[in-house]
């Protein structure tokens, strides 16, 4: 199983809101979601959480690129436009810092449009424990 196949079918999270990575390569990685009603907050803007997801969906495959596995510890998100129904939201995660135990990312989630919605930073630690996979994509 691939690292896309395997983190699109186990993040059950991402999976449950309609995120999935659509493509990974070393430091960097893609992930897309499609902004329906049921990612609305109560001001009918997409909710912050669904764009975290998001971003951080995409910071998941970076930091576990180098088949170690690794989790989040410090994330930091601005959000700078609002999404709505209908946007496609599309969130790139570049490795600032391949850390041997502290990998650094920056992601930026834009629309369809190429506006910039949400810039975040991350922050990972990685396990001494191997993270299975047989390539990236």
């Amino acid at each position: 199983m691939t690292l896309l196949e395997k983190l699109n079918i186990d993040d059950r999270f991402a999976n449950g809101i309609g995120a999935c990575i659509t493509e990974i390569r070393e430091g960097y990685a893609r992930a897309e979601m499609d902004v329906e009603e049921r990612h609305l907050n109560g001001g009918g803007v997409c909710q912050g959480g669904a764009i975290y997801t998001l971003a951080d969906l995409s910071f998941a495959a970076v930091a576990n690129s180098r088949g170690t596995l690794t989790l989040g510890i410090s994330n930091t998100i601005t959000f700078l436009h609002s999404a709505n129904l209908g946007d496609h939201l599309i969130a790139e995660c570049e490795e600032t810092l391949d850390h041997h135990k502290l990998p650094y990312c920056d992601i930026k989630v834009k629309n369809q449009q190429g506006n910039l919605v949400a810039v975040m930073t991350g922050l990972a630690y990685r396990l001494k424990k191997e993270f299975d996979f047989e390539k990236l994509m």
